[in-house]
């Protein structure tokens, strides 16, 4: 007789792995099937191990301004080896963190690929994907293959890197994220295609250890979904860096070579000019897991390569749910983890608020940081809406002043007629945690006189928030 679960939840990344507790919290009896890593593409091969690369490049960088701080460091470089190890033991411990969760909660872990065979009904084979998990082993008392039943089955298979025809990676001269978060030795050039999150943090973190990087992308700007002037202001702030750029551009062809490869690119006027490197990173953008998983057989409606749902990550079809990337953009790991608790609240019949995408942050962690909520200035505009938008430069306050960090910018829009809070955006130090006090106002429908009256501590970072405000409204103090 098969198992029979409450609810079965296929994929352990941000979105599955949170379901799966939330689902446990809830007294219900759970189980979670992985294939090939428990926590996901995120805390294993993306957001955790990247920030912990990002750390070890911002500390070297700011070792070679140490005079500017009154301190001495003439003798100092990095050790690859060691930044990478350093990153891979991070993974790890984000791993077994997962691991001990599902112990705790009492969730059965179900090792291998799970097909949707009806409504209610998975069978689980076993795993095609090379057992990957940092640490080595699958986890211990795992359950393996065979027929599992449940109530429910939530699907949160993720994505993967998107592959360009002709341009395929080959571990070797043209890399995804995973090649590029554990380089064998530094690459002296460096060719990066797409400029999203993905290729701007790469580009970032190569380029402060030493390498030549040129960065294609399609689009006339950097960070396409970024607001235009914070994206302008990022880009003259990587290029003061050394970073090269080549907007409205396409990669035609990529040729090996015997020491890397060039790049053939073709231009916005037409021509076509080559870009050598040794090394190239395909980050443009990536696609969701959907095959295999039998949805076909069951009905499930698809569009544009993802699972269709509604704001609480149900399906067409009665039982069957979807979170997190397979579901569609924004690709975001926070995304994912509250699309988990929603749809679970919803299974369990709670009061739950649909997810509003509108109010989903995004952030990216090169140097200058970059993060945003909510409309653009441009997407205001076109929405129709009378504006008002304030502006506050980071030379104006004195913490970033103190920390050496004075090229920065926070840009604020608000409704003209109501006050609220439409979109905030910001480059420079640390805004990817100054970002979230926006977000709270914004699911809060705060008006601009509330923000105003709100007292931030001083010396912060946080007062340009507020700066950022006052200006909108003309009442800027200290520019």
């Amino acid at each position: 007789m098969a198992d029979q679960y409450d609810l079965l939840v296929i994929g352990a990344g941000p979105g599955g792995y949170v379901a799966a507790i939330r689902g446990a919290q809830l007294g219900m009896k759970v189980a979670i099937v992985e294939r090939e890593h428990m926590a996901g593409i995120c805390s294993n091969w993306g957001c955790i191990p990247t920030k912990a690369l990002l750390r070890s490049a911002e500390i070297y960088g700011h070792m070679g301004h140490a005079k500017d701080y009154g301190l001495s460091a003439e003798k100092f470089g990095f050790d690859l080896d060691g930044i990478v190890k350093r990153s891979r033991a991070i993974a790890a411990q984000m791993n077994n963190g997962v691991q001990f969760l599902m112990k705790k909660n009492k969730i059965d872990i179900i090792w291998g690929e799970a097909t949707i065979t009806k409504p209610g009904e998975i069978k689980v084979a076993a795993s095609k994907k090379p057992v990957v998990q940092p640490q080595g082993p699958v986890p211990k008392n795992a359950l393996g293959e065979g027929t599992y039943k449940a109530k429910h089955i939530i699907v949160a298979t993720g994505a993967r890197p998107r592959v360009l025809p002709g341009i395929e990676p080959d571990g070797d001269k043209i890399w995804t994220y995973f090649e590029a978060l554990k380089p064998a030795e530094m690459p002296k050039s460096l060719v990066v295609m797409g400029s999203g999150a993905i290729g701007i943090e790469f580009a970032s973190f190569y380029r402060s250890l030493g390498a030549e990087v040129t960065v294609i992308e399609l689009l006339p700007q950097i960070l396409p979904v970024e607001d235009a002037e914070i994206s302008g202001l990022a880009r003259k702030r990587l290029e003061k860096r050394g970073i090269k750029f080549l907007t409205e551009a396409k990669v035609a062809k990529v040729e090996k070579t015997k020491d890397g490869i060039v790049a053939h690119v073709e231009t916005k006027d037409g021509k076509t000019q080559q870009v050598a490197g040794d090394k190239l990173i395909s980050a443009v953008g990536v696609q969701c897991n959907i095959e295999g998983l039998g949805l076909e057989t069951v009905g499930v409606k698809t569009e544009r390569g993802a699972i269709v749902i509604d704001g609480y990550g149900k399906t067409n079809v009665d039982g069957i749910w979807a979170i997190g990337d397979v579901a569609g953009p924004p690709m975001l790991a926070h995304k994912a983890e509250h699309e988990a608790v929603i749809t679970v609240e919803k299974i369990a019949g709670l009061k739950v608020h649909g997810l509003d995408k509108s109010k989903v942050p995004g952030c990216t962690y090169c140097e200058p940081q970059v993060a945003s909520v909510g409309l653009t200035e441009a997407k205001a505009k076109e929405a129709g809406r009378e504006i008002k938008v304030g502006r506050f430069p980071f030379v104006g306050n004195g913490k970033a002043i103190a920390l050496g960090e004075p090229d920065g910018l926070v840009k604020t829009i608000f409704d003209a007629k109501t006050g609220e809070l439409l979109g905030a955006h910001m480059v420079g130090a640390e805004v990817t945690e100054l970002i979230q006090g926006f977000v709270v106002a914004m699911n809060l429908e705060t008006t601009e006189e509330e923000l105003i009256h709100t007292i931030f501590p001083h010396p912060t970072l946080s007062e340009t928030m507020k700066e950022s405000v006052l200006d909108a409204y003309d009442r800027a103090l200290n520019i």
